[in-house]
């Protein structure tokens, strides 16, 4: 061959979702092999070139003699990660249709490929197969392949097939229509089925009942919770239940929140997909891009590996204030946009918020059993670090006291996690019928003023209670909103239509902080 070119439909990352790129590859007569990578690559796919060359010599086949230029469309997206090698190896290997055998008519045409390559031919996994195949099923394509261990994440999109290949070698015989590689299949509904099961339960605690039934008021109305207490009253063994009592995941929000961990390069061939709702625990020492994503190319942080699930930040003081700061935009507008010389990147975040203290640096304010040892302006001081901005966008604040022995060695620890869920779910889909007219809010802690006014009006009574406690203790306008919304939510759960005294109360008494017990 004097001259050709051929084209392999591959795609890249940007943000959590993927873009097509054509990996356009072409030889101009024979001569002296020299290889010309260009469409802004970055340091991993320049590197490609000795790779890819080692891999197909190591496969038996080879590539063009002659200058070949490897173009990746379009030239200003840039592209990132070993994710290309396979689609230019197999672009190399069509040019020379005489020593590999040709491939079958209109193979390339009708697939995308991704994968990196081993020297020895072996195609490694890569991260954000579940996008790149969701990317190549909207662009039309009927199938995509993928390394053989990234073919289970990529089964899960319907109506494109998934060939999960070995190796070059393999690859190549697919695309000449020959091997014996199959499409991968899943069985979804059993799949879901199977995937949607937690190893804890809330059986598993003993006591705090009123603590539990807090818990199930946040969980009902989507509301951030704050727990305080001293150390070892079980706040983290609380928390870390708290999805098995949410709504199970539809398989939109499945599909979505695996996408961020796929790119993250959390998803393996063990774990190929997230069907039980995430708990991210981030340590209190993480910077503001390990919480919020970042560096020179951002990748997910801790707010977006949390979507659709729970962030759980423990000894909440402790994380740096600026740290704490940067969360109040993910809180509020539900994703993280973040700019850097290499692209404008929006991650999704509408996680729900989950915090735990200590009432002072020593843990033991307000405990009958232990003497706090902590001066007042250290406990201030203590207090000064969680920021009244973040306070304000918390809607619960529960205190969690030592359990009593005899609890602990209760034979039951109470209702299980099914039955909690059951209620909340109901609940849910009272506040889904409510908002059906605002498709982006779809829980009562997601109210905004206006629709605070239309659905939690108050009667005579309540409205006087509501007034006596603004002025009693002090509380602020944006804690008036939190009260209501979670009295909205106390009804609902109640079955009721309106806002009752007993609810009003109840949502007063989960404002700890505001009342200023522990000063």
């Amino acid at each position: 061959m004097s001259s050709g070119l051929t084209c392999v439909h591959s795609g890249a990352l940007h943000g959590v979702d993927a873009v097509p790129v054509e990996v356009e590859v072409n030889v101009r007569g024979r001569g002296e092999p020299k290889f010309s990578l260009v469409g802004l690559p970055d340091t991993a796919v320049r590197e490609s070139i000795d790779r890819v060359l080692t891999a197909i010599g190591n496969s038996a086949l080879r590539w063009p003699l002659g200058p070949v230029t490897i173009n990746l469309a379009p030239a200003d997206l840039r592209k990132e990660g070993p994710s290309f090698d396979l689609p230019i190896a197999l672009g190399l290997v069509a040019l020379e249709p005489e020593a590999n055998g040709p491939y079958k008519d209109g193979a390339l045409e009708k697939c995308a490929v991704s994968g990196e390559l081993a020297l020895d031919g072996r195609v490694r996994p890569v991260k954000g197969i579940l996008p790149l195949t969701l990317a190549a099923k909207q662009a039309g394509f009927k199938a995509i392949l993928v390394p053989k261990e990234n073919a289970a994440e990529a089964s899960i999109v319907d109506g494109i097939y998934v060939y999960g290949v070995p190796d070059l070698r393999s690859a190549v015989e697919l695309l000449k229509g020959g091997g014996n590689i199959r499409p991968e299949k899943l069985d979804r509904d059993a799949f879901f089925r199977q995937q949607r099961r937690y190893e804890i339960d809330f059986s598993d605690v003993r006591g705090q009942a009123h603590v539990k039934r807090a818990l199930e008021v946040a969980m009902a109305g989507g509301h951030n919770l704050l727990m305080l207490g001293p150390p070892g009253t079980g706040k983290s063994m609380l928390a870390k239940r708290l999805p098995t009592i949410l709504p199970a995941m539809s398989e939109a929000e499945a599909i979505e929140t695996t996408k961020i961990h796929s790119v993250a390069g959390l998803v393996d061939a063990r774990n190929s997909f997230l069907a039980t709702r995430p708990f991210r625990s981030p340590h209190h020492t993480i910077s503001d891009a390990g919480l919020l994503g970042g560096t020179s190319h951002p990748t997910p942080g801790e707010v977006s590996l949390a979507h659709n699930g729970i962030l759980f930040l423990d000894e909440l003081p402790e994380f740096k204030r600026s740290t704490l700061e940067v969360m109040r935009q993910p809180l509020e507008d539900g994703q993280v946009t973040i700019s850097r010389a290499a692209g404008k990147y929006t991650f999704p975040s509408r996680f729900m918020l989950v915090a735990a203290m200590n009432p002072c640096p020593c843990g033991y304010l307000g405990d009958p059993k232990r003497e706090c040892r902590c001066s007042p302006i250290q406990i201030e001081r203590y207090r000064q670090r969680i920021s009244g901005p973040l306070l304000d966008r918390i809607d619960l604040h529960v205190e969690v006291p030592a359990v009593d022995y005899r609890e602990l060695k209760a034979d039951s620890g109470g209702e299980s996690s099914e039955a909690i869920r059951a209620r909340v779910e109901e609940t849910r889909e009272v506040q889904l019928q409510r908002f059906a007219a605002h498709p982006d809010i779809t829980t009562n802690a997601a109210m905004t003023s206006r629709l605070v006014r239309e659905h939690c009006r108050l009667d005579d009574q309540s409205d006087a209670l509501l007034d006596q406690a603004m002025t009693d203790l002090n509380f602020s306008a944006r804690a008036h909103d939190r009260i209501l919304k979670v009295s909205r939510t106390l009804a609902d759960l109640d079955g009721s239509t309106h806002i009752q005294a007993q609810h009003l109360l109840e949502a007063i008494q989960y404002r700890t902080l505001d009342r200023n017990l522990w000063a």
